[in-house]
């Protein structure tokens, strides 16, 4: 790295540390406690830098995508196509920022809650695009949407802001952390406002989860949570994410180590025998892999999958490995919903003998990990993957990962 752009790097991060105590929003804001762990083992030394760009996605694999393209090489060149064709990708994409993001649990219209999803995925596939092609066009667009909404978001409102503020500020943080390290052009102003904007508008809506909503909401959160950590360089929000991660996931997919009842969500009320039953949609026999919404339908299900995935990555990349605490319960996880989704009878007891299969394109980067860098046998997990590939995206917090995650460790 050049001198100059060391330092240049180092002066943003001074004056964003000036415009976070001029703003009021120091420790408190940031997800920050009072610097202590209250006991709680910490998963990396809080003066250690964080490596970047990695949220999700590394310098590393971001090299291999781009090689895989160039060499035009499946699955990825495909994958990259679909990518290129999607409406992400469009030249002349047009954010549509509001200062007020308003998304109710019902049938009540929204107001901005679709434009900011699919406005944070554009910043991400030009940033992706940008990263894979070296057109500095794709980059200057990932900046000009974000640019386009820290100029205008305040906050988000409606009993659905935690959901909606995490599946927004996980392509945001994906998105900037691909720019920022990778491409010159972010001026500092545009930089310190967007920051400013994650950290006022984003972070303390995530940072704490939501105990007792479904589990998709808190590990999506904590998958929100652990990307801003990164990219704003803020330790102890990463921790709290592992916190989150290591709380939530034993509570959302079960083993039989668990013991008759699935483990209860930290800090939720939801601790009896028949709170439980009622939480997991009336499930009373537990099978290694269910999970807590399996008998709701795959789809949040499946949204878990990809959340518990996105965050032991990123964990992965900063040098925390969750995968290895989470390994046997995740390829159970995966397996289980792979097999039924994939057409196997479901059993009676299993839902009531129904289940609604809808898996989304969640399954990529925990394969990756599992087969790829471990060598575990998936071979249902494998299959599905295969049949589902290229995995785009559900136009909500998942994108391109047969791209990115397809055989890259």
């Amino acid at each position: 790295m050049a001198a100059a752009e060391r330092e240049g790097r180092r002066m943003r991060g001074l004056l964003a540390v000036v415009l976070a105590l001029g703003l009021g929003i120091g420790a408190t804001a940031c997800g920050g406690d009072d610097g202590k762990d209250d006991g709680v083992r910490r998963a990396r030394a809080a003066d250690l830098p964080f490596a970047h760009p990695g949220v999700l996605v590394s310098k590393k694999q971001l090299d291999r995508v781009r090689a895989h393209v160039a060499a035009r090489q499946e699955p990825w060149f495909k994958a990259y196509e679909q990518m290129r064709a999607s409406k992400y990708a469009a030249s002349d994409y047009t954010a549509k920022p509001y200062a007020v993001v308003a998304c109710p649990p019902d049938l009540r219209p929204g107001q901005g809650c679709v434009e900011e999803r699919e406005d944070a995925l554009a910043a991400y596939t030009h940033a992706l695009l940008y990263n894979i092609t070296g057109d500095r066009a794709h980059a200057a667009k990932a900046v000009q949407i974000m640019d386009a909404w820290s100029r205008v978001l305040t906050r988000h409102t409606e009993a659905n802001a935690g959901l909606q503020t995490a599946w927004a500020a996980t392509s945001w943080a994906r998105a900037a952390e691909a720019v920022r390290y990778t491409y010159d052009g972010w001026t500092d102003g545009e930089l310190l406002r967007f920051e400013r904007m994650l950290r006022n508008a984003y972070l303390p809506q995530v940072r704490d989860g939501s105990a007792e909503s479904n589990g998709n909401w808190d590990l999506v959160m904590a998958d929100a949570t652990i990307g801003l950590a990164v990219f704003l360089d803020d330790h102890e929000s990463f921790e709290r994410a592992v916190h989150h991660f290591r709380t939530r996931v034993p509570a959302y997919f079960y083993l039989r180590s668990d013991g008759p009842l699935p483990v209860p969500p930290e800090g939720s009320g939801i601790t009896t025998k028949a709170q439980l039953q009622k939480y997991w949609f009336g499930q009373k026999t537990f099978a290694d892999g269910l999970s807590q919404e399996t008998c709701r339908n795959f789809k949040h299900a499946s949204y878990s999958l990809a959340a518990t995935a996105h965050i032991a990555e990123t964990a992965w990349h900063q040098g925390v490995d969750l995968y290895d605490e989470t390994k046997d319960r995740l390829k159970a996880a995966l397996e289980f919903h792979s097999r039924y989704q994939r057409g196997a009878a479901v059993p009676g007891w299993l839902c009531g003998g129904r289940v609604q299969r809808d898996m989304g394109p969640d399954t990529e980067v925990a394969l990756n990990h599992l087969r790829g860098r471990l060598g575990l046998d998936l071979p249902q997990t494998q299959r599905l993957t295969a049949e589902l590939r290229p995995e785009g995206t559900d136009d909500l917090f998942v994108a391109w990962e047969t791209l990115t995650h397809a055989g890259n460790t």
